[in-house]
């Protein structure tokens, strides 16, 4: 294969996202103390974005304020991994997808303006792949998946940086970049973080995510509760923040909910209405679905009665009669604290 080689290239003043380019506010010129959660050392970058204090009055200048900010941030990413390394012309029919996906897959007509900035423009900044580790003469992405599948679809090669990376570089590196230019939705950071448990620690992806550890719980929480056939007919829901999300994972506890909410994903209505609207209307059918209440009482061994558990969607509620049974109530009051304490090391050790 035939690959034209450039020099290190400069990034351009407002290089092109994976979405299509859109004007900004330049965000005010005042200091702000890094979070040091977003700390790149991969790539080498600072902190994705200012404090409050930097940041215009009003939603609307906050809004555009973090679109310049990220935007900014994305192309010192980029600067920084471009400095000193060679950019290089792929065929793309050469370029494997990275070995963990982190969006939902993007329709056609969703990345047609993408097609037109970089028909107008080509393409100004590098997606960053490495040498395939199990396929000699082919590549695997880290980031810039959009730029390469808009590159294939214009039928040019992409212009790309050519790496060693281990795979836990390729999944920082792909989650900051991202993180960087555009937020992806709370559902696709929960799916991704999924994904990357099976093969990573959780510290690993809480960086690539950059995210806290009670963050990340919440998020394999939502991954794990809400079955993926439903989340696909949902999509991002970019609007659709951790609490709706969150939510939706909590009424989905039992299989009458799920079967609800698999009815109402699957209705012709919803492929009508966009993502956002798409979950207002699976959340709205699982709420009104009725809630069933499951019963049972706990016996000993010598059929003395323990307590009673009622379990439903919302709550599990556990009664003890202290007349009938005084020192299980008390053994239960006594280890309780120590008993969650024993759950929560568990949790974290499966995977730190």
């Amino acid at each position: 294969m035939s690959r034209k080689v450039f020099g290190p290239v400069a990034p351009q003043a407002t290089p092109e996202t994976d979405r299509a380019p859109a004007a900004t506010v330049p965000a005010p010129a005042v200091a702000a103390r890094p979070d040091p959660l977003r700390i790149r050392p991969l790539m080498g970058a600072s902190d994705i974005g200012a404090g409050k204090s930097a940041q215009p009055v009003g939603a609307i200048g906050q809004s555009l304020s973090a679109l310049s900010e990220r935007n900014k941030h994305a192309e010192d990413i980029e600067k920084r991994l471009a400095a000193g390394q060679t950019v290089v012309e792929l065929d793309t029919s050469l370029i494997d997808p990275s070995f963990v996906s982190d969006r939902m897959p993007a329709s056609e007509a969703a990345l047609e303006d993408l097609v037109d900035a970089i028909r107008t423009n080509t393409q100004l900044s590098p997606v960053l792949v490495r040498p395939h580790p199990e396929k000699p003469g082919r590549y695997q992405t880290a980031f810039g998946h959009r730029r390469i599948r808009v590159a294939a679809k214009l039928g040019i090669p992409v212009r790309a940086i050519v790496r060693e990376l281990t795979d836990e570089e390729v999944v920082v590196a792909q989650g900051q970049e991202n993180h960087a230019r555009k937020d992806l939705s709370y559902i696709e950071k929960a799916r991704f973080a999924q994904r990357l448990e099976d093969r990573f620690t959780r510290a690993t992806i809480m960086q690539a995510l950059s995210v806290y550890k009670s963050d990340l719980s919440n998020m394999l929480s939502v991954a794990q509760r809400i079955p993926e056939e439903i989340s696909n007919a949902i999509g991002p829901a970019p609007k659709t923040g951790r609490r709706g999300w969150i939510e939706l994972a909590d009424l989905l506890r039992d299989e009458k909910s799920r079967n609800a909410a698999r009815e109402a994903a699957a209705s012709e209505k919803l492929q009508r209405l966009d993502s956002d609207e798409r979950f207002k209307v699976v959340l709205d059918a699982v709420k009104t679905s009725p809630l069933p209440t499951k019963a049972e009482v706990w016996t000993a061994e010598n059929g003395a009665k323990l307590a009673r558990v009622k379990t439903s969607a919302q709550r599990v509620t556990l009664t003890i009669d202290r007349k009938q049974a005084p020192a299980f109530a008390d053994f239960l009051l006594t280890h309780a604290k120590s008993l969650f304490a024993d759950f929560e090391k568990s949790r974290a050790g499966e995977k730190s």
